[in-house]
């Protein structure tokens, strides 16, 4: 049920005094636990942000830089507030379904000398978090040049700062960063919570990243990648606050970006089927066959064809509406007769996923669109996309938009983020924006990645498993693209825990595997089993950059992903998720050097109920995935 409240006067909801010459007005979330304040000062516009009664961002600044300069000479004139509270059910997700319970504000700015320029500040706070975002009425057109928007936070706090989307975090002070950070920004305050910072709905702006102020200690403001053009009525992305006591609660709550998004566009999304991945980087009618029966022999849903198939994928003399293949991927014109293999993937259920780089993308959309539709094809990988300036994000999400009305299921790579756009256009399955396989990160990366890129939402880190230095000497295929031949640096087990811990609908595996590498181990019974969206997620233990125990659900089938950093740990992992007065059977797959198969798995069965807990012993940058599910 959706509760919307109107009134003309202040509730308890929203204070409004006078104190001098000031104006403060509160707002807090249903459960209480937040509190934004929204103030005038010296003619400027202030807010602070408390967690259960702690201040997490201190004093700071509201304004923006459009026709007018909303940064001085600022009162508020107005306010309206209100009260939703609605659950929806996702096409798929980390939760069967989201609540979406806040209280809302939105104050009318006026700028002191000016009758009829106004600035809205809509306000929510939600159990979740903080959001605000500012929305221009009337008809006029203008150019966002900056955002004056502030988040002071106390003394002493730690960032877990990272440079762009596919790069390593580093945990630094408030001072002397070597430019801008990422969004979402992670924060640990001295002694207290701890704090994200990012943004949602980031459709038809820019990307911002974090910078440090230059002119307030211990302050971070938003570094807009450029102007931003456009005609009123028209409001700019959300600016998100969230508060954890525990850092699994980030996880948890990050429905909160897809409640900040519209509802989705798509009304028959029967077409929109997550799973699980292979790429295929032969480019050839056999190579890809094989792929397929893999495929099918390990319940995976898609093969994707990686680049090269249409050309050089760099050049934009490519064309995609064509299978010509790039002599330095198969020198072989004729090795790939794609329309045989797409019709030979439909006979044994696997759909088909074509790689495109956006300079083809950006010259041919509306062409091969319809064209891949016609082959049979069901998804695209945009790849190497353009992201920061307004221009390349409105075409993104336009394209988007685009392939949903050709019925294709979508993957973005490169440096782009999400911001909750899934939910409006669900047939965005995933996105990279990570440093993950292709880069070959240690196990430490891997674990600071959860509850930092992964509190944005799906992110497709391209799982692997046998790309590791068996019996002390490689055995890989160097002839398809993989000339130098990398390692990975954590063990089997923690690949297949990855598949748990790490959220994609659309989830890769084996990405840089071929069917010859298998050799059938056991092991691989998880990867079949598990599957890639979910009715429950819950974080039942972790730190930052440490470990990490993630137990999601499907149906009455529960699976659980352990990971460690670069240092061997034991873990007691709390059963307390199951269902009372059941007992389950728990098939543990682990790390166990005296296994005989050459990824040195173990497998072995329990019988738990809820108020047991599994011991993990985990090796060095090792991780333990488990598969629950009822006894009898």
């Amino acid at each position: 049920m959706s509760i919307t409240l109107r009134l003309i006067a202040l509730s308890l909801l929203l204070m409004c005094g006078r104190i001098g010459v000031a104006q403060r007005l509160s707002l807090k979330s249903p459960d209480g636990n937040y509190e934004m304040q929204v103030y005038t000062a010296k003619e400027r516009l202030w807010y602070m942000v408390a967690y259960r009664g702690t201040p997490v961002i201190l004093e700071s600044q509201l304004g923006i830089r459009a026709a007018e300069d909303w940064s001085v000479g600022l009162e508020i004139a107005d306010q309206t507030i209100g009260e939703t509270d609605t659950v929806w059910k996702p096409i798929y997700g980390e939760r069967s379904q989201v609540t979406d319970h806040y209280r809302s504000c939105e104050l009318t700015v006026t700028k002191k000398g000016t009758d009829k320029k106004q600035l809205k500040l809509q306000i929510r706070a939600y159990n979740e978090g903080i959001a605000f975002r500012y929305r221009f009425p009337g008809n006029e057109y203008f150019q966002v040049t900056d955002e004056y928007t502030e988040f002071q936070l106390p003394a002493n706090t730690q960032a877990y700062f990272t440079k762009q989307a596919q790069s390593v975090y580093e945990k630094r002070p408030l001072a002397d960063w070597p430019g801008e950070s990422e969004r979402p920004l992670v924060l640990t305050l001295e002694n207290g919570p701890y704090v994200l910072l990012t943004e949602a709905a980031v459709v038809d702006y820019v990307r911002t990243k974090f910078v440090l102020s230059a002119h307030k200690a211990n302050t971070i403001k938003g570094a807009m990648y450029g102007p931003v053009d456009h005609i009123a009525p028209y409001q700019t992305p959300w600016r998100v606050i969230m508060v954890a006591e525990r850092p699994g609660q980030l996880i948890e709550h990050n429905d909160l970006l897809l409640n900040l998004n519209p509802p989705s566009e798509i009304d028959n999304p029967w077409w929109i089927k997550p799973g699980k991945a292979m790429r295929e980087v032969t480019l050839t009618t056999e190579g890809a066959k094989a792929t397929i029966d893999f495929a099918v022999k390990h319940h995976l849903q898609y093969l994707m064809f990686d680049a090269g198939w249409y050309g050089p994928e760099g050049s934009k003399s490519s064309d995609a509406t064509t299978v010509t293949l790039d002599p330095a991927r198969n020198s072989n014109p004729d090795a790939l007769d794609l329309k045989t293999v797409i019709a030979y993937a439909k006979q044994r259920g696997i759909g088909v996923i074509l790689y495109v780089n956006q300079r083809a993308l950006f010259q041919q959309l509306d062409d091969i669109l319809p064209l891949y539709k016609s082959w049979g094809v069901d998804g695209l990988k945009f790849g190497f996309v353009q992201v920061g300036s307004q221009y390349w994000t409105a075409w993104m999400h336009e394209a988007v938009r685009k392939c949903a009305e050709y019925g294709l299921i979508v993957d973005i790579h490169d440096e782009y983020r999400p911001s909750g756009f899934s939910r409006t256009y669900p047939n965005l399955l995933s996105q990279e924006g990570i440093y993950g396989n292709e880069e070959f990160p240690d196990a430490t990366h891997n674990v600071t990645l959860p509850f930092t890129r992964y509190t944005q939402g799906a992110a497709d880190y391209t799982i692997c498993y046998y790309r590791q230095d068996f019996d002390g000497k490689t055995t890989f295929d160097t002839r398809h693209g993989l000339t130098n031949v990398r390692l990975l640096k954590t063990t089997s087990a923690h690949q297949l825990a990855l598949s748990v811990v790490y959220y994609s609908p659309l989830q890769f595996l084996y990405w840089y595997d071929k069917p010859s590498d298998s050799r059938d181990e056991p092991e691989l019974e998880f990867f079949d089993q598990v599957p890639t969206v979910w009715d429950d997620t819950r974080v039942v233990q972790g730190e930052i950059g440490e470990y990490i125990s993630v137990a999601r659900r499907t149906g009455d089938r529960w699976f659980v992903g352990s990971i460690t950093n670069n240092d061997a740990r034991k873990l007691n992992i709390p059963l307390d998720f199951l269902e009372e007065g059941k007992e389950y059977v728990a098939k543990i797959y682990e790390d166990d050097q005296h296994v005989s198969t050459r990824t040195k798995v173990g497998i072995r069965e329990l019988v738990v109920n809820r108020s047991m807990q599994l011991n993990a012993d985990l090796q060095a940058s090792g991780g333990q995935a488990v598969w629950i599910f009822p006894k009898d």
